[in-house]
C-alpha cells in the first residue's frame, strides 16, 4: 500500500454515524423489554405447538 494512499475508512463511515445518531421524532419507540418478552412468548408458543403436534 502506498503511503500517500487514503483508504477512506474513517471518512466513509462518518455519514453513517451521523445518520444513525439523528433521532427521528416520527419513528416507533418500543421498549427493549417488550422485544425480549415478545421473543420469549413466541419461543414458548413454538415449543408448545411442537409438543402438542
Amino acid at each position: 500500500m502506498d503511503k500517500g494512499q487514503n483508504t477512506g475508512g474513517l471518512m466513509s463511515s462518518a455519514g453513517l454515524v451521523r445518520y444513525f445518531d439523528a433521532e427521528d421524532s416520527n419513528s416507533i419507540k418500543i421498549d427493549p423489554k417488550t422485544i425480549i418478552a415478545t421473543g420469549v412468548l413466541i419461543g414458548v408458543l413454538i415449543q408448545l405447538l411442537t409438543f402438542v403436534a
